[in-house]
């Protein structure tokens, strides 16, 4: 699956943290565009204008570089779903705020775009898939779980299960939407449809969650 690796000789100058970041972009768009049998290292040297012995000094093969890319994507994509509140803030305006965070983030292009590039390669590399998952959904749902073992602690949630609670959660949120989004048989909601939506979600995990709702 790698190519063939290029290791420029001796230690070399220091790599330029600018050109590296150019490099985990254009690879970003490439792998996203055309899929990872489809891109190669000269490509995205190409899109990134470095040399391809440039690309290898900072990524010794294309696995590296894809799951750095892969990384990229989910940080870049990831928002600020699980920002302190003040302590007062009620805890439906809490789940609110970030189910419309959510719904932005997995329901946007790129996300789309990183999901339907996944489904292609299932099965091909374990590693990869593993490492997409602890860096998007896993950091998701534990940060989640923080915010929900917060609310406990206040009184205003009882769950005995907090990982549990927060992937129930999300998978509301995603609904069949987002499905439909993958396949291409919708197009995404407007803010109105989307906080619609969001209000419908948190008012059943109250329902099963919530301390005042009983």
């Amino acid at each position: 699956m790698s190519e063939k690796k290029l290791r420029p000789s001796g230690p070399g100058r220091p790599k330029d943290p600018a050109k590296r970041q150019a490099i985990l972009h254009a690879a970003q768009a490439l792998f996203l565009r055309n899929g990872y049998e489809g891109t190669s290292m000269e490509a995205i040297a190409g899109e990134a204008e470095v040399s391809k012995l440039t690309v290898y000094s900072h990524f010794s093969d294309k696995d590296t570089l894809y799951a750095a890319a892969i990384r990229n994507v989910c940080e870049s994509q990831m928002p600020q779903l699980f920002f302190e509140h003040p302590a007062e803030t009620d805890i439906r305006i809490l789940l609110q705020r970030i189910g419309d965070a959510f719904c932005l983030l997995i329901n946007g292009p790129e996300s789309l775009a990183l999901h339907r590039l996944l489904v292609r390669m299932a099965g091909q590399d374990a590693k990869l898939a593993q490492l997409f998952y602890e860096a998007g959904p896993q950091r998701v749902c534990e940060g989640m779980v923080q915010v929900l073992q917060r609310a406990v602690g206040r009184g205003e949630l009882e769950i005995e299960t907090p990982i549990n609670a927060a992937r129930h959660f999300f998978c509301l949120l995603k609904g069949d939407h987002n499905f439909r989004l993958l396949i291409g048989h919708e197009q995404s909601m407007n803010a109105v449809d989307r906080q619609q939506h969001v209000a419908e979600v948190v008012d059943i995990f109250l329902r099963i969650y919530g301390t005042h709702s009983r």
